[in-house]
Order: structure tokens, then sequence, then C-alpha cells
């Protein structure tokens, strides 16, 4: 059973942008959960635009299925976070400081070094690890021997090119899932868990779980959260997890 873990940093963003607690990040959570999805994800940045580091340790105390932090790990204030909640999981983010969102894996190769140290940081901690990497082989093998437990694929190409299949009425095809396929195929070969995320929405999620042999977990955010505003967030949480089963 593929995992869906809901992205909730959308729903901070609309509640910081009039102040107050509407809407109300701990207790949406918690619908979420109720709802039927399987972990609740989130990213907070230095300047909290949306997720804020006291929101993760509201959240630690109320959820109930697993908690992911995703982020940029060369920042020491999110160290100390994800320390302090202890996570299911931590997904390492490479964003560089006012992202506007994550637009490229880890250079598994060239941060060997650094990336076995916080491994193993936050692996001592009894945290799983899972590292943000785009679908190349050798950023793959980088990943294991930096200690990953698991790799979250960086799926914003595999979603425009589902999309513009689409718009053009051939479908997806061989072309558009054959990178993540391999990329897979090489993780489950060095015991590498296989996550995914990035773009991925209702229409293209389906494909995509259906082709990634050994896919675990996908974290979805934006895209769920848009649906929601016109499907109700209930009904929106089920049809993407049935494009999983």
């Amino acid at each position: 059973m593929i995992k869906l873990s809901v992205n909730i940093n959308k729903l901070a963003t609309l509640r910081n942008s009039r102040g107050g607690n509407n809407p109300n990040l701990i207790k949406a959570a918690q619908d979420i959960e109720r709802y039927g999805a399987d972990g609740i994800t989130v990213h907070p940045r230095p300047d909290e635009r949306h997720i804020r580091y006291t929101d993760v340790f509201e959240l630690k105390k109320v959820v109930t299925t697993e908690l992911n932090i995703e982020g940029n790990c060369t920042e020491q204030s999110f160290v100390d976070l994800v320390l302090a909640n202890k996570p299911t999981q931590v997904t390492l983010v490479p964003d560089s400081l006012n992202q506007l969102t994550s637009n490229h894996g880890w250079n598994t190769i060239e941060h060997a070094a650094y990336l076995k140290e916080i491994i193993t940081i936050f692996k001592n901690a009894g945290i799983r690890v899972s590292i943000f990497i785009d679908p190349i082989i050798e950023m793959i093998e980088g990943a294991k021997v930096a200690g990953a437990d698991r790799i979250e694929l960086y799926t914003e190409s595999y979603a425009k090119q589902f999309a513009a299949c689409s718009s053009e009425l051939t479908g997806p095809n061989e072309l558009t899932i054959a990178p993540f396929r391999a990329a897979a195929v090489k993780a489950n070969e060095l015991g590498l868990g296989i996550n995914a995320g990035h773009d991925l929405d209702f229409k293209n999620l389906k494909y995509f779980a259906k082709n990634i042999p050994g896919l675990l977990e996908v974290s979805i955010g934006h895209a769920l959260i848009c649906d929601a505003i016109y499907l109700g967030l209930e009904n929106t949480v089920q049809i993407y997890k049935r494009q999983l089963s």
C-alpha cells in the first residue's frame, strides 16, 4: 500500500495571509488524517512564510500517523527543530535561502561527506532519513553511500511531460516515466526505500504509482489543497488515496 503524506504548507500560507488562526492548522492536520491520509508533511523555511517553527512542535503533539519534516539541513535552525521533535522521517532538500519552491535534488557525489555526517546525526536520533533527489542513477548510488534510508524522487519533469502528453491527446508514454522507473529499479537493488513528490496530482498520480516499482510514499501539497477548493478536503484526500490503490 503506497502511503499518502499531505503537505499542509499551503494551509499555513492561507492562515498567515490574514493573521489569526483561520484555518486552524492543527485541526486541519487532524482532519486530514481522519479523512484517510497516512501522514502529514511540513516544509518550514527560515522566513516562516508558511509553516512556523512553533507549528511543528504543536503538530508533533497531535499527529498520529507519520510526521515528515522537509527542509534544508544546512540551516542549523532546521537541524535543531528536527532533533527537538524527532519526526518519523526527515527529508533533506537542498533549498537555497528564500527559495520559492524546491527545484532540484541533491548532488550526492559532490556533497557526499556532508550528507554522511548529517544523515548520521539524524539516524542516531532514531529518525528515518530521506534525500530529495533527481532520477539519476549516480545520484541514487550516492544516496546509498551517504547512508540514506530512502530517496524522494523529484517529479516535476514527470508532471510536465505528463501534462504535455495529455494536451496532445497522446497519453503518457515510456519516455515520460522511463528515468523514474530506472531510478526506482536501482534504488530497489540498493535497498533504498522510495518516496516521490513535486507537482504530482490526481491526474498524473495513478500512472506514476503503477509504473514505479517499490514506491512507498508520495508527498503532495499544492495540487491537493488547490483541488480541495473545488472538491472539498475530505473528498480530495480520498480521491488521491484511490489513485494509489
